[in-house]
C-alpha cells in the first residue's frame, strides 16, 4: 500500500508540473493577446481535476484501510501497531505537502491570471460605461452612444472605463469571465477579448434597488467592417 501511496502522489506531483508549464504558455499559441476567458476557464479546469485526483487517491487509501482492518468477529477487539517517528511524521508531513503544493501551484497561476485581466493590451478599443438606475449607458470614442447594447467588434480587445451615476452597480459579461463594480466618484476598468460575432448577456450583480433584476443588456460582437459602418452612421446622428 505504501507503494502505490507514493506512486500515486508522484503521478499528481507530475500532473501538477507539467499543468503549470501548458498554462504559463498559453496567449503564446494564438499570437500575443492572451485572452483571460480562456486563462479562467482552464484554471477552473484545472482546480477540478486536482481536487478529483486527491480526493480519489484519499478515498482509495480510506477504503482500503476499512477493508483490510475492518472486524472479522463481533467480539474481536482491534490492536494498534505503534508507529515510528518516521513514520508518524511521514503520514504527517506527505498529505500536507500534497496539499499545499497544490494550493501554491494554483495560487501562482491565479496571480498570473490576475495580471492579465489587470493589463489590457496596447491597442485595445476602449469605450465609457456609464451605470445608472436602471440601464447601462456606453459612450464609444467621437461621441457615438448606445443603451443596454454593448457593440463592439471582433478579434479586438475591448477596454472598458466604468463609473456609476447614483449607486455600485456591478457589470457581468458571464461569457467573457469578467466582472467589476460600476461606483459614483471613482473609475474602474477590465477588458476582454469577443473573438467571433454573435450575442452575449451582460447583467447587474451588484442589488442596486427595486429594478435590479431588469439592469441587463446585450453584448453584440460584430465583424469589424459591420461595426465601422455602424460607429459612423451613430456618430453623425
Amino acid at each position: 500500500m505504501k507503494k502505490i501511496f507514493m506512486a500515486l502522489t508522484a503521478a499528481f506531483m507530475l500532473h501538477t508540473a507539467s499543468a503549470k508549464s501548458v498554462f504559463a504558455n498559453e496567449g503564446r499559441k494564438a499570437g500575443a493577446i492572451a485572452d483571460p476567458a480562456e486563462g479562467w476557464s482552464r484554471l477552473f479546469h484545472e482546480v477540478l481535476v486536482d481536487v478529483t485526483i486527491m480526493g480519489v487517491i484519499f478515498a482509495a487509501i480510506t477504503i482500503y484501510y476499512m477493508l483490510k482492518y475492518k472486524r472479522k468477529s463481533p467480539d474481536q477487539v482491534g490492536s494498534c501497531k505503534k508507529l515510528s517517528a518516521a513514520q508518524m511524521w511521514g503520514w504527517a508531513l506527505i498529505p500536507a505537502f500534497v496539499f499545499m503544493a497544490d494550493d501554491f501551484f494554483l495560487a501562482a497561476n491565479t496571480w498570473s491570471l490576475w495580471n492579465i485581466y489587470r493589463k489590457p493590451p496596447a491597442g485595445s478599443y476602449e469605450i465609457e460605461v456609464r451605470a445608472e438606475m436602471w440601464s447601462w449607458n456606453f459612450i464609444y470614442p467621437g461621441g457615438a452612444a448606445a443603451v443596454n447594447e454593448l457593440r463592439v467588434p471582433a478579434g479586438k480587445p475591448i477596454a472598458l472605463r466604468m463609473t456609476s451615476s447614483d449607486v455600485v452597480h456591478s457589470l457581468y459579461l458571464s461569457d467573457f469571465k469578467v466582472k467589476e463594480d460600476c461606483m459614483p466618484g471613482r473609475v474602474t476598468y477590465y477588458w476582454f477579448y469577443p473573438k467571433v460575432p454573435g450575442e452575449h448577456v451582460l447583467t447587474c450583480t451588484e442589488y442596486c434597488g427595486a429594478m435590479h433584476s431588469g439592469m441587463y443588456g446585450k453584448v453584440i460582437v460584430m465583424p469589424q467592417e459591420e461595426f465601422d459602418n455602424w460607429l459612423k452612421k451613430e456618430t453623425k446622428a
